[in-house]
């Protein structure tokens, strides 16, 4: 397919009919992916997929048609399919410049995939024999690595014509020790960046980390239940505002009212302390977009601030629908999916109170360094999250590791009970992705040390 102004002008104007809106967004992606297993290569993938997605929005009503065909003929018939499901007719003549704009990178370099596997083997063994001498107690390494190179364009009936270049690369290592009993670790990092991250993040770093989790939770003691105080740790448990919280500010729940935020911009929803951002614009973090999926330039979107909730994060239909503007939010997994208001890199700036101070504080309680996963009910903002790694919290000092930990609670009643906020904010090194509708897309969460006065942990030890 020739990327040129014609081609998506000829595209709109036939799927735009008497709808209110179109848009079509092409993509290119080239992605290479290992997999170690036992000291050896167990699988290697390399894939190239290429197509267009057209949406017709009518009102209320959206229709979506792709197509892999990058032919004319494909591309009017895929482009015709779409204007009908949006039940429209006609046509409006659509114009757009001559040629996409680029915008400002927030990418690290400009990188170009290998053509041959062996960058990426000598990665994957090097972290696996790093794993494996950090402590005879290792005995199983599994390891990933991918990198991808996504080129975008996206034209609008609106007259936007734009281009993007987007980088990613992931490593992660997995590993389990036999101690007191079986303990797992895992450990990712990734940028929007390509090989050359890993000059600097070494595979080495990151299988050693992998490999004391796996140790610490080999030596775990069972988690107490019941009702404490809870430290959540900086960086990695910017999770638990990724999903009780972020999800729940999504402008298409609160659209519908679906949401416990529906209504209450301007209204408090959380303890003063609590300020929350989604930010697009921080360079090389594995959220990152110059550019959202439908040609917006992403910005830094302030969510919460002080605990009052000030926006929602925004795609060009629901803030159509809500008459406002995108605020640079609508993400899709590829050109096979319509674009949904979704997070970018959500995170919580510094407090005043440092770390010791708020460990200090605590008579008993746990400390959740970092999350596995979990659930969330959107309508009512109920959560249950794994602990990854965490600890007892003894008269103001770290006790124990625990295991079979997790944290049950309500994500707006646990922003109301932070009482403490550590100055130590930080973007978590890790390889997050998110999934929603059946999508998933690369993510970054962060916040600083928090204290949240009370949440119910559930363990087998009475706490």
């Amino acid at each position: 397919m020739d990327v040129d102004a014609g081609t998506f002008e000829r595209i709109l104007t036939r799927a735009l009919g008497a709808g209110d809106y179109a848009d079509a967004f092409y993509e290119r992606r080239v992605s290479r992916s290992y997999r170690l297993q036992d000291g050896r290569i167990h699988e290697a993938g390399l894939s190239l997929t290429a197509g267009v997605g057209i949406r017709v929005v009518s009102g209320e009503c959206s229709g979506y048609a792709y197509s892999d065909d990058l032919s004319n003929e494909a591309l009017m018939r895929t482009a015709a399919v779409a204007s009908l499901i949006a039940k429209n007719g006609g046509e409006r003549r659509i114009a757009l410049p001559p040629a996409p704009a680029t915008p400002a990178s927030v990418y690290e370099g400009e990188p170009q995939l290998p053509t041959d596997s062996a960058a990426y083997v000598a990665l994957l063994m090097r972290a696996d024999a790093a794993a494996r001498a950090y402590d005879p107690r290792i005995t199983a390494v599994n390891g990933f690595i991918s990198e991808e190179l996504q080129a975008v364009v996206v034209a609008t009936s609106e007259g936007r014509f734009i281009t993007d270049r987007r980088p990613l690369v992931t490593l992660a290592i997995q590993t389990v020790a036999n101690g007191k009993q079986r303990g797992n670790g895992y450990y990712g990092d990734g940028r929007r960046a390509g090989l050359e991250f890993y000059q600097e993040r070494t595979p080495e770093d990151i299988a050693r980390e992998s490999a004391r989790i796996a140790i610490v939770n080999s030596e775990a003691v069972e988690a107490p239940a019941g009702e404490l105080e809870v430290v959540v740790g900086s960086g990695g448990g910017g999770v638990l505002l990724h999903e009780a919280v972020g999800h729940g500010l999504e402008a298409d729940f609160n659209r519908q009212g679906a949401s416990l935020y529906s209504g209450r911009l301007g209204e408090k929803v959380a303890n003063e302390l609590v300020t929350i951002f989604d930010d697009g614009n921080l360079a090389g973090e594995r959220g990152s977009l110059s550019i959202d999926d439908e040609g917006t330039p992403s910005r830094h979107n302030v969510l919460v601030e002080r605990g009052v909730l000030r926006s929602y994060l925004q795609d060009h239909l629901n803030a159509s629908l809500m008459n406002v503007a995108s605020n640079g939010c609508g993400r899709r997994q590829s050109f096979r999916s319509m674009p949904q208001p979704r997070m970018c890199n959500t995170y919580m700036p510094a407090g005043d109170s440092t770390y010791d101070e708020i460990v200090g504080s605590v008579k008993r309680g746990v400390y959740a360094k970092s999350f596995s996963g979990g659930q969330v009910d959107i309508s009512r903002g109920d959560f249950v999250f794994m602990v990854a790694e965490g600890y007892l919290i003894e008269d103001g000092r770290l006790a124990a590791p625990i295991r079979g930990a997790t944290l049950i609670g309500n994500g707006p009643a646990a922003m109301t009970r932070v009482v403490m906020v550590g100055d130590d904010p930080r973007l978590a090194s890790g390889s997050y992705t998110c999934g929603k509708g059946g999508q998933y897309v690369p993510v970054g969460v962060g916040m600083p040390t928090v204290k949240i006065s009370h949440l119910t942990v559930g363990g087998s030890a009475v706490g």
